[in-house]
């Protein structure tokens, strides 16, 4: 299958083949006079690659998962390392959800006035301008 073909496939553009050919992330086959030739292991590995970007791994710590970790105790420390990061952010995105539901719900003619946002808004402030003097709440949602 030629570059554009491929490429179409996963909506993206023919460049972004070649930049991870470049990087390292895929090798195609050659057809005589050079043109790239993509079969199913190379699709495989766009569809690989896609799943770790969604999973916000880095193209370069795909690289790394993918050709250069032979190591199976490094590329468990780095899946663990950033199942930590996604845990954080899954936490960070819930919170958030909470909040707009609550505001979405919330009898309150003015959100601004409601006490549950005011208690988060609070503890966005710095310390020296909480009016708690510092301490944070907990969360409410």
């Amino acid at each position: 299958m030629a570059i554009g073909e491929l490429a179409a496939l996963y909506g993206l553009a023919p460049h972004v083949l070649r930049h991870w050919e470049q990087m390292g992330l895929l090798a195609p086959a050659r057809a005589p006079g050079g043109r790239r030739v993509y079969g199913a292991v190379d699709a495989t590995r766009i569809a690989l690659i896609l799943l770790a970007k969604e999973a916000g791994l880095t193209l370069e710590q795909t690289r790394y998962l993918l050709t250069e970790a032979a190591d199976k105790q490094a590329r468990a420390a780095l899946y663990q390392q950033h199942g930590e990061l996604l845990r954080g952010r899954i936490a960070a995105a819930q919170e958030s959800l909470a909040i707009i539901e609550h505001a979405a719900a919330c009898d309150a003619d003015d959100i601004t006035v409601c006490p549950r946002l005011r208690e988060k808004v609070a503890a966005r402030l710095p310390a020296g301008l909480r009016p708690d003097g510092g301490a944070r709440p907990a969360s409410a949602y």
